[in-house]
């Protein structure tokens, strides 16, 4: 790995790649898996009956994971910039920290019912999306300086 590479933002676009598979890991096992990643009963239910809805939702945030993973890995320097990188990476963070403070407000639109949404599934999706969005937030902010500096894209 080149010694440029901005650590946080490898981390995150791995962690995002991560998500993502274990997304498709809900689409290829099904329920069970719904279930146990906080999902919920309504979505693992239509899974297990070959229902459609949870596979497009679930592709819908495959892919949107696997994007921002690779938008990770350019700002990094990992792979070719791709375009429009700074403001992807500042418009990821921003998604990935609000995602996190949140679920406070959040948890009212989506009301516990029993084996969905719990205060642990809340705590901990929030806890990791604050996570991911601060890799993302501080490797941005270290990279910025340079981006200023090369002015390679014009952004």
């Amino acid at each position: 790995m080149n010694p440029k590479n901005n650590k946080p933002l490898v981390v995150a676009a791995f962690l995002c790649a991560v998500a993502a598979l274990l997304h498709v890991g809900c689409i290829v096992f099904g329920g069970d898996w719904y279930r146990f990643f906080g999902a919920g009963e309504a979505m693992a239910s239509m899974a297990e009956q070959g229902l459609w809805y949870p596979s497009i939702v679930t592709s819908t945030i495959v892919v949107i994971l696997f994007i921002w993973s690779l938008y990770g890995l350019s700002g990094a320097g990992v792979i070719k910039r791709l375009t429009l990188t700074k403001l992807a990476l500042v418009i990821i963070s921003s998604i990935f920290l609000l995602r996190g403070v949140s679920f406070v407000g959040l948890m009212p639109l989506f009301p516990y019912k029993e084996s969905e949404n719990s205060l642990t599934f809340w705590l901990v999706s929030s806890g990791i999306c604050l996570f991911i969005g601060s890799l993302f937030a501080i490797g941005t902010y270290q990279q910025w300086s340079r981006w200023v500096s090369d002015n390679s894209d014009g952004q």
